[in-house]
This record gives structure tokens, sequence and C-alpha cells, in this order.
């Protein structure tokens, strides 16, 4: 596997954001393509399809957003352990300082750098982007979702 740095680190999952989104995209656009309204009947049941082909497509995008929701608190529960392991604080009071976006970019810093670039981050409220961009020994994390 590919190490893993700040240029390479996003990640696709192929069979959901090239198949089965692409998919129901376009079984979307085409249930609303199909549809009639020439009678009641006919546009009847192409808002029941219409209906059909929403479900489907916010099915997958659910699916992802819940994996995502339970990546985030692991990753979060993951630098509340490193932090009380380098400190032997709680991470809370700086928990409540950062945002979670910052809190899952400062996920990728080695220990060594962690601390100081956390302060750097509450200090100069540096974007996700730029807390990445900062660190040195980038911590690749190979199963997120």
């Amino acid at each position: 596997m590919k190490t893993q740095n700040h240029q390479n680190h996003a990640r696709y999952f192929p069979f959901h954001h090239f198949v089965v989104t692409p998919m129901t995209l376009i079984y979307l656009g085409w249930t609303v393509y199909k549809m009639d309204f020439s009678s009641s009947e006919s546009l009847n049941s192409g808002i029941y399809s219409l209906l059909g082909a929403m479900i489907l497509t916010l099915l997958p995008l659910l699916a992802r957003i819940y994996a995502l929701k339970t990546q985030n608190r692991i990753i979060l529960t993951e630098m509340r352990q490193r932090y009380f392991h380098l400190t032997g604080a709680p991470f809370y009071s700086v928990e409540n300082q950062l945002k979670l976006s910052q809190i899952i970019a400062l996920r990728f810093a080695g220990d060594e750098e962690l601390l100081p670039l956390m302060e750097k981050a509450i200090q100069e409220k540096l974007s996700p982007k730029d807390i990445k961009k900062q660190v040195k020994n980038w911590q690749g994390d190979y199963r997120r979702v």
C-alpha cells in the first residue's frame, strides 16, 4: 500500500463513489425524464416512481453519512486516548477549543508534534487543511471509511 501523506490521503471507495451513487443518480434522472403529466393516473404513477427513485438515491448517501459519523466518533476517542497518553490529563478542555474537523486533521500528526501543533491550531485558529500541511511526521490512516 502506498505511504499516505497530505497530497494523497483523500480516499475514494470505488463501489460507492463510481458505481452505486452514479447509478442511483442516473435512475433518478431517468425517472424524472420519463414522468408523464398527460393524465392524473400517469401523474400518480410518475410521482410514485419518483418517490421510489428519491429513496433509492438517498439510501447510499445515508449509509455513507452513518459510516462517516461513526468514523468521526472513533477518531475523537482515539484523540482523547492519545492526548491522555501524552499528557496524563483529559482532553475535554482542549477538545472544546477545537472544531471536530481540526481534531480529525490533527489525527494525522505524530505523537512528537501533536501537542505543539494542537496549541498552534487553537491559537491561530488553523483550518484543517492548514493543520494537515504542517504535519511533518504523517501518520497514515489506512482503515478510513
